[in-house]
């Protein structure tokens, strides 16, 4: 097992370019894995679920680098737990979420970065703001002053042809330039979180500085 996770992970290193990070989403996957993917030099791994991550990480509390970023739906009940325990979050999905998660960093030492959760194309099984919907309440996230809001995050519907995939992740990088040139938003975005095992290389065409990978690493997954 090891060899091979070891073959892949080293696939990636080699074919990604140096402005894009490899995030190795650890979700279902043993305490094992993730030591292995660490052995050979993987840093940032990914959790959804925060019970199952939290485990994880207290028995891989001796690892003092690694760096751990939360990709699920946040239920607001849950912001607390998740703003102390991981480096990144990249799935606020709405301002409501945005407000609670700022006001626990005003009172907290350790702020996690974060990425907005959009959404390029309908999809009614994805959270997220769809573009309209941003635009409207930038207002309120440039409140946000205690979050360090870095970049954006989408995951794509099923079903779309390569074209229609570069096409999506394309807008979501243009919609990163126009928050940039826009000077009711504070925020300074470098980050794009887009792309997993089956649509990085799109992802990266279209300008991607974090892929989230898992199965293409570790094997499919077991949700028994």
């Amino acid at each position: 097992m090891s060899d091979q996770l070891a073959n892949q992970i080293a696939f990636f290193q080699q074919q990604l370019p140096a402005t894009t990070k490899l995030i190795a989403v650890s979700k279902t996957h043993s305490v094992e894995k993730i030591r292995a993917a660490y052995e050979v030099g993987v840093r940032d791994f990914a959790e959804n679920r925060l019970q199952e991550a939290l485990a994880k990480q207290k028995e891989l509390a001796d690892l003092k680098d690694i760096c751990w970023h939360f990709i699920g739906h946040l239920q607001k009940n849950k912001a607390k737990k998740a703003i102390a325990h991981f480096d990144w979050i990249h799935t606020i999905d709405s301002l409501a979420l945005a407000k609670k998660l700022n006001n626990y960093a005003a009172t907290m030492a350790v702020v996690p970065k974060c990425c907005l959760q959009v959404k390029p194309l309908p999809d009614p099984n994805k959270f997220g703001w769809d573009f309209e919907q941003l635009q409207q309440d930038l207002s309120g996230l440039a409140a946000c002053n205690h979050l360090k809001i870095q970049g954006l995050m989408t995951i794509l519907p099923l079903g779309l042809t390569s074209n229609e995939i570069l096409a999506a992740f394309t807008s979501v990088q243009k919609l990163k330039e126009q928050l940039n040139e826009n000077s009711a938003f504070p925020f300074a975005l470098s980050e794009l979180s887009m792309g997993m095992s089956g649509d990085y290389e799109l992802a990266v065409q279209a300008g991607s500085t974090m892929i989230r990978v898992g199965s293409a690493i570790f094997g499919q997954r077991s949700y028994a």
